[in-house]
């Protein structure tokens, strides 16, 4: 009897660890930082712990992991590929829908002044000097968003 109820208590325990590492591994992703843009904040060869987030959970200030943009300057649509598959822009929101437009986007993208982020869309720039971003591709949209950074994995190199 004893032996019995151990061996459900075992299959419960198991369960339970595989259903949490499915749900982390659908909500927790991890990232390697590719060049230069954001720098000094992350290094090239860093990962970054993701949290996948809705577009109504993306704050301004938040670095994100993007899609990186495609041929022609066009945004991909449908579902983003797998986290293992691509090479992420990691950026900084700078503004969110209905924020007025950084200055630096507007002289970039020659907007007129006083220009506000439409919705479902985001302006990102990177922390360091040399970045590709907003300037030069205009807003992203929220579903090439692939999630918000939580923590960066520093790496040891």
């Amino acid at each position: 009897m004893r032996s019995r109820l151990h061996g459900r208590l075992l299959l419960l325990v198991v369960l339970l660890a595989a259903s949490a590492l499915l749900v982390a591994r659908r909500l927790l992703v991890v990232v390697r930082v590719r060049g230069t843009s954001m720098v000094p904040t992350l290094q090239p060869g860093d990962r970054v712990l993701l949290r996948r987030a809705p577009a109504g959970r993306l704050r301004r200030g938040q670095i994100v992991v993007l899609e990186p943009i495609g041929l022609g300057r066009q945004w991909g649509t449908g579902p983003l590929p797998d986290p293992a598959a691509a090479d992420w822009l990691v950026k900084r929101i700078a503004a969110m829908p209905g924020d007025p437009v950084p200055e630096e986007v507007v002289d970039q993208q020659g907007l007129p002044a006083g220009t506000v982020v439409p919705p479902g869309r985001l302006v990102v720039l990177g922390d360091g000097v040399h970045s590709s971003d907003s300037r030069a591709w205009g807003y992203v949209p929220f579903d090439r968003v692939l999630g918000v950074m939580l923590r960066a994995l520093v790496s040891m190199s």
